[in-house]
């Protein structure tokens, strides 16, 4: 059943532990770690929980509506499954099963140009319904394939991604190997021999690949020069020629992803994009940046109902979805919680995973007496966020 919890796993935190188990270290690490530091993949989620919500417990209400308007499309809950480079390397497939999830339980998908699906496999898991993230391409010609190729599956929504002008400094994939090109250390051999289930579900499904990216990668290059042809192939600086010119070609709705500042909310604005997710990349790029919910409560009360302001990074659970969704996003994106789900329960953990937010949201939202999303700013307590200790 899709809105069974398993009662093992009945919390993010609880299927981390178990994918912590399940999957190698370097695997592990790859998917829950930060750059530098690591100080503000910390602060994000620490930031959306200092958010406060107000309950109001003698007002009239009703069973909470967790349906979601969204860029003319209604979805089930007001959260999405983000763009995650490399999902096959966590758990085999893991696009795959994360995209059927969504589809099955109407929610969208996003995506990465760097996932290990191709955008023909997951538009055809979800009947066109997910969503594109692009990594800007050095070369136009490529670029205006993958939109080609992306216009053609039937995805509504191109999301491009401004936050990785450079690569972030992530020291545990430096010594794990996992940055291009990767190396296979006797640490992670042996990593791999104690985890044998990942070993021989990776066995069956093949070494993980860019899948979208193969068409024009040339045949037989190795890792070394993998690497090289990826760093030479992409670039990730966004400018007003390269959103405009895009914009002119693509005719679905157009979103940028990794805003922190009113300053990018703005030029977004003025270069027709219809909406931005907030974002830091999860605490992967900038470690001296804003949290995203600090960057939203700049950025929502002066951008409202200008564009379609969504949110990701740092949210775990029901409650962060409604701490966001209170501090004025309209949508909401998760990326590590669904990945330790697939990791953790692996076909069964994406609807796993959307059970227990949808179940945890529904509650929050009943018990504030909060019967529409939409409704969930007249229950914020706490104003004024600034990230750093209390």
């Amino acid at each position: 059943m899709k809105d069974y919890i398993d009662p093992e796993y009945p919390s993010v935190p609880m299927l981390r532990e178990k994918a912590r188990k399940r999957i190698p270290k370097f695997a592990f690490e790859y998917l829950d770690g930060g750059c530098n530091n690591e100080v503000n993949l910390a602060r994000n989620t620490s930031d959306i929980r200092r958010v406060q919500l107000k309950p109001q417990y003698l007002r009239n209400h009703g069973e909470a509506q967790l349906h979601t308007e969204l860029f003319g499309k209604t979805y089930s809950a007001p959260f999405g499954i983000s763009p995650i480079g490399l999902q096959g390397l966590m758990w085999p497939r893991a696009s795959e099963i994360l995209a059927q999830a969504a589809f099955e339980q109407q929610l969208p998908f996003i995506l990465s140009t760097v996932a290990t699906a191709s955008i023909e496999k997951i538009g055809e898991i979800t009947e066109g319904s997910a969503w594109f993230q692009l990594y800007h391409p050095t070369e136009l010609e490529l670029r205006d394939k993958l939109i080609e190729r992306v216009a053609q599956a039937g995805y509504p929504v191109l999301v491009i991604l401004a936050d990785t002008p450079t690569f972030g400094v992530r020291p545990k994939e430096i010594r794990n190997g996992l940055s291009i090109p990767p190396r296979m250390t006797l640490r992670n051999i042996l990593q791999i021999i104690s985890h044998p289930n990942w070993a021989l579900q990776t066995l069956v499904a093949g070494q993980p690949e860019f899948k979208t990216l193969k068409p024009y990668i040339p045949k037989g290059m190795n890792l070394r020069h993998l690497g090289q042809f990826m760093n030479r192939t992409f670039s990730g600086r966004l400018d007003e020629d390269r959103v405009r010119s895009i914009r002119d070609k693509w005719k679905g709705k157009l979103v940028i992803k990794g805003i922190s500042s009113t300053e990018d909310t703005q030029k977004a604005i003025e270069w027709g994009v219809d909406g931005i997710i907030i974002s830091n990349h999860g605490g992967r790029q900038l470690d001296a940046g804003p949290s995203s919910i600090a960057a939203l409560h700049e950025i929502a009360p002066k951008y409202k109902n200008r564009l379609t302001i969504m949110i990701d990074s740092g949210m775990r659970s029901g409650p962060d979805i409604a701490n966001c969704l209170a501090s004025g996003a309209e949508f909401t994106f998760l990326g590590r919680a669904f990945m330790y789900g697939v990791a953790a329960l692996g076909k069964r953990g994406g609807n796993h995973t959307i059970a227990i937010l949808k179940k945890e949201l529904q509650q929050i939202m009943e018990q504030v007496s909060c019967d529409r999303v939409e409704d969930l700013p007249n229950f914020l307590l706490q104003k004024n966020l600034t990230s750093g200790p209390e």
